[in-house]
């Protein structure tokens, strides 16, 4: 196990320096010059020169990309003289719109990112799995048939317009919630739940659907496996059999993308984010874009990425556990 670890965690870190380069290659060598933008309409080359020395984009390029990674680590200088700043570990660089330290900016969204990706993860697994496993027992009755009916048509509605519509219903026609807002908890669970529940409905909503969809299959093929005929021809309780036999070796599938799908999450839900004006991660990202940030579109492309491979290290760990045949071959 600690050598698979080993090999795991160095394919770790040779897939996010893959990323970092990538990424520094399409925003700082394909982009319009950052200098430019900085500097502003009325701008004088020699402004435009004193701006690239300041940021090193008068450096070749791979000078760049070292000083840029060995910022994250170590810290990084910007300027010289009485111009100097330093940029304290981790450096992520200056945003080009506010000046701010890009770290301290993701530092200071993340937590809103990860309450919707957390509350909207509970609401989808209990919810998915549940009706999946309901439908799988009761398969072809009319439960069957009307929850899966309802997981199709609720994978195939877009979350900007689920977004919409609960918002109008909710909040304008019945006026029973408040308009989402990055409330803390710290200020009221209730108001804080409330501030929630429309982005984690919308955001689980279509995982919810596919995870019931996953989820009977998975049981359904289980079921009609010769070890559950012998669980079966024992003797055994039916609550018994689907419980020890059937959910560990059914579910194990679902663990899988779901440790893939949360990660992904914590990097920032750019759609949900942005329609429900939650100043998280993903909506830093997308005003990032429209003002193409460079640095603050580099982080987040950074962040989504560490936290995918991880969320990949981590799965596959779990899954040694859930899985003996994984975890003799991992040995």
């Amino acid at each position: 196990m600690a050598r698979y670890l080993a090999g795991r965690v160095a394919g770790v870190v040779l897939i996010l320096f893959l990323v970092c380069l990538f990424t520094f290659i399409i925003f700082f060598t394909l982009s319009p010059d950052p200098a430019v933008m900085i500097c502003g309409k009325t701008c004088t080359p020699e402004r435009i020169d004193q701006i690239r020395d300041v940021l090193g984009l008068d450096r070749p390029f791979f000078t760049q990309f070292w000083t840029f990674l060995a910022g994250i680590f170590a810290g990084r200088d910007y300027g010289s003289g009485a111009n100097l700043v330093h940029c304290a570990a981790p450096c992520l660089g200056y945003s080009f719109q506010t000046n701010q330290s890009v770290w301290q900016m993701v530092v200071d969204r993340l937590p809103v990112s990860a309450t919707v990706a957390i509350g909207a993860a509970v609401l989808w697994l209990l919810v998915g799995i549940v009706a999946g496993l309901v439908s799988a027992v009761k398969e072809g009755t009319w439960w069957d048939r009307a929850a899966m009916g309802l997981a199709l048509g609720g994978s195939s509605i877009p979350n900007y317009v689920l977004a919409l519509a609960l918002q109008y219903v909710l909040v304008v026609w019945l006026q029973i919630l408040p308009f989402p807002s990055a409330v803390a908890f710290s200020d009221g669970p209730v108001l804080w739940f409330q501030s929630y529940l429309m982005p984690w409905v919308v955001l689980a909503t279509g995982y919810a659907c596919l995870y019931a969809r996953l989820t009977r299959a998975n049981v359904i093929d289980t079921l009609a496996e010769n070890f559950m005929r012998t669980a079966r021809a024992k003797g055994l309780p039916p609550a018994l059999t689907l419980r020890r036999h059937a959910l560990r070796p059914a579910l194990t599938p679902i663990a899988t993308i779901f440790g893939m799908d949360f990660a992904a999450l914590l990097g920032g839900a750019l759609i949900t984010e942005t329609v429900f004006g939650l100043n998280g991660v993903g909506k830093m990202a997308a005003d990032s874009i429209n003002k193409n940030d460079q640095p603050v579109i580099m982080a987040v492309t950074l962040l989504a990425a560490f936290f995918v491979v991880v969320g990949n290290v981590v799965v596959d760990v779990v899954y040694t556990r859930l899985d003996p045949r994984v975890r003799i071959t991992a040995q």
